[in-house]
């Protein structure tokens, strides 16, 4: 058993769903407690919301991080009663990542949902709905990408640029609205598979988001972070931190730069038998095989899925 080395990877906004985690409610009392701390500190029912909806509601930034981390966290603490393996390292996709410094007990759980929250609001503010975009190139080279997001900001004056190196072949792109969308025909030109446009409004990762960044950062301040008792990979630079000060810094730079998903997966599979995604959804899991087709993944996004991780373990 302990020859078994897992990290735990953590998603982020963009997986959830209205009902997700309901056959872990039914099963396992800490699926509601922990939505209840969250619930707690918000001053909403955030169990409501998932198992309810509506789903406009949900997909708004601002309920959606702080529900996206109790998901996350809430099925991490499934999986830390039920397996007894301690992960070698942790990683988090954008949101995610604050999952993980939680589950590296750098930052209390209240104070990362209350975090995530301001996060959120702050990014919507930063840029008016309607006036950002997101969308998703496949089947390009990444430095392809990039050149054709700076020439298309050039001549339109606009901002768009590659914000999430999710996997060979999977970038997204982000920024002002009209430049994305002239960015998608510009790349379908030259020969991208798909260019998909993603159901958000704010630009995340994109330099738009370097107001909402600063307003962060001031927040930032006044959280208590220790250093992580797990190693944690940050999106920004593929690196682990230990100072709490270069953990909020990260986490302000994360904002507006990329997400370098693919530096961290092979980091962090470096050593590793088995990835594990906590929280809802099955993306992490599939974007780990296309870029580590080595290492065994598991999504935990429901308890048939946390069945088959456990006998695998056994």
């Amino acid at each position: 058993m302990d020859a078994i080395n897992i990290v735990v990877v953590f998603p982020g906004q963009g997986s959830q769903s209205v009902g997700m985690l309901s056959d872990y409610a039914e099963n396992w009392p800490q699926v509601e407690e922990t939505f209840q701390q969250a619930s707690d500190v918000l001053g909403y029912d955030a169990w409501d919301i998932v198992c309810n909806g509506p789903a406009e509601k949900l997909n708004k930034t601002e309920i959606t991080q702080p529900i996206m981390l109790a998901a996350d966290i809430a099925v991490m603490r499934v999986m830390a009663q039920q397996c007894m393996l301690t992960p070698m390292v942790f990683a988090g996709h954008s949101l995610g990542e604050y999952a993980a410094l939680v589950a590296a007990e750098a930052i209390d759980f209240t104070d990362a949902v209350k975090l995530v929250s301001i996060r959120g609001k702050l990014m919507q503010e930063a840029v008016a709905e309607g006036e950002g975009a997101m969308a998703a190139i496949i089947g390009l080279h990444d430095d392809l990408i990039i050149d054709i997001c700076k020439q298309v900001s050039e001549e339109t004056g606009g901002v768009v640029e590659a914000v999430n190196f999710n996997s060979p072949g999977q970038v997204v792109i982000a920024g002002s609205t009209d430049a994305v969308n002239a960015a998608m025909e510009k790349l379908k030109e030259e020969g991208a598979k798909r260019a998909l446009p993603l159901p958000v409004s704010v630009p995340s990762h994109s330099s738009l988001m370097k107001p909402a960044a600063d307003r962060l950062a001031e927040y930032l301040k006044d959280v208590e972070i220790r250093t992580p008792k797990i190693d944690v990979v940050h999106n920004v630079d593929a690196k682990t931190h230990q100072d709490p000060d270069e953990i909020r810094d990260a986490l302000v730079k994360q904002l507006y730069n990329p997400v370098r998903w693919t530096q961290t997966i092979q980091i962090i599979t470096d050593g590793a038998d088995v990835v594990v995604e906590c929280g809802p959804g099955k993306v992490l899991g599939g974007l780990t095989r296309r870029i580590n087709k080595e290492v065994q993944s598991f999504s935990l996004d429901n308890m048939a899925a946390m069945q088959k991780f456990l006998d695998s373990m056994s």
